[in-house]
């Protein structure tokens, strides 16, 4: 089954979420998405697989470009905008498989979706 992660190296959930895909036996592609930053309706999608409709849930609202646009009052449109448009508000690692995805934070949070 195809696993895609959204993936950050110099992250430590990320590389450790790696780890454990690794010893799982799991491939999977890692998505560098500060470099390759998703489109509007790829977290559209994610949002869908996630099972979760407020784009809050997969948002860094600590980073600071968050506070620097604004966002504590954005709507629904304006934060998936943002996010497209700063990739480093999206919360990481993301990992989807199949037609379900998980933030894996904590890496071990992966086992909802490799133990089904």
């Amino acid at each position: 089954m195809q696993t895609t992660v959204f993936f950050k190296p110099d992250c430590s959930n990320c590389r450790t979420l790696e780890g454990i895909l690794s010893e799982r036996g799991v491939e999977a592609d890692y998505v560098r998405y500060l470099e390759q930053a998703p489109s509007r309706e790829d977290l559209e999608r994610v949002m869908g697989l996630l099972g979760i409709d407020d784009p809050r849930l997969m948002m860094r609202e600590k980073e600071p470009v968050y506070a620097e646009l604004g966002l504590a009052d954005a709507g629904r449109d304006e934060l998936l905008d943002a996010m497209a448009a700063n990739p480093i508000l999206i919360q990481r690692p993301i990992v989807i498989r199949g037609d379900r995805a998980v933030i894996a934070r904590p890496p071990e949070r992966v086992s909802e979706l490799l133990d089904r």
